[in-house]
């Protein structure tokens, strides 16, 4: 299962069931897991539904660990430790943002991955104010509890992150078409593993953006991410 989390992930998720992942099961963002691609943004369109989704499920669902979420982060640090619960101390927050949500148990029992529209210093930062999602420092540090977690890529307007260095800190992936690797670090409240030769990353075929451009006629994508 793919549980996308925001728009662009949301037509990401659709495009891998339409394409190379086809027995690949989706939601339709409420209670039911549905077998076609629903166009984002569009209201009355017909669901092949496969199953009921209650709430009270879906911890079934996360608890089993076939499930791959993507999220957002108000900030994040070089393990991967996430928050978006509030920015300041929890006592007194400067601003409250969505709370804990699903994000503890979404990090430990389930592959996570991320999705952030505006990389900057304010989200990749040294130190979190809170942690929501839990990173590859403190899951180490719980043992045997921590022996599902697992953190996949970070995307961002610049480039495509991950885990995979020998201390699980971030490291640059791949950069997005005329994006430098100096700009990504000036970026980054942090230092990031910067490795000698960093690819492109790969853009869309035509038949993938004519897949995508049907997932999202209304061009919502494109207000997600700022130019």
């Amino acid at each position: 299962m793919a549980n996308p989390i925001g728009t662009i992930p949301m037509i990401g998720g659709r495009l891998a069931r339409s394409t190379f992942e086809p027995d690949l099961v989706m939601t339709d963002g409420e209670a039911m897991l549905v077998a076609n691609a629903l166009p984002v943004g569009v209201e009355g369109v017909e669901k092949v539904v496969e199953a009921w989704n209650p709430y009270r499920s879906m911890f079934d669902v996360v608890f089993s660990g076939r499930r791959h979420v993507m999220m957002g982060a108000s900030q994040m640090d070089r393990f991967g430790n996430q928050n978006f619960a509030c920015i300041g101390p929890m006592d007194k927050p400067k601003a409250q943002l969505l709370g804990f949500r699903g994000a503890p148990g979404n990090t430990i029992q389930n592959k996570t991955s991320f999705w952030i529209p505006m990389h900057s210093v304010k989200v990749f930062v040294e130190r979190v104010d809170v942690v929501t999602g839990v990173g590859y420092d403190r899951a180490k540090a719980l043992g045997a509890a921590g022996r599902f977690h697992r953190l996949g890529h970070v995307v961002t307007n610049l480039g495509v992150l991950d885990f995979e260095t020998p201390d699980n800190t971030l490291r640059i992936r791949s950069l997005h078409p005329g994006v430098t690797a100096d700009d990504l670090v000036a970026a980054t409240g942090f230092d990031l593993v910067v490795p000698d030769d960093i690819p492109d990353t790969r853009a869309p075929t035509d038949a993938e953006m004519e897949i995508i451009n049907t997932l999202d006629p209304r061009g919502l994508r494109g207000k997600e991410v700022p130019e």
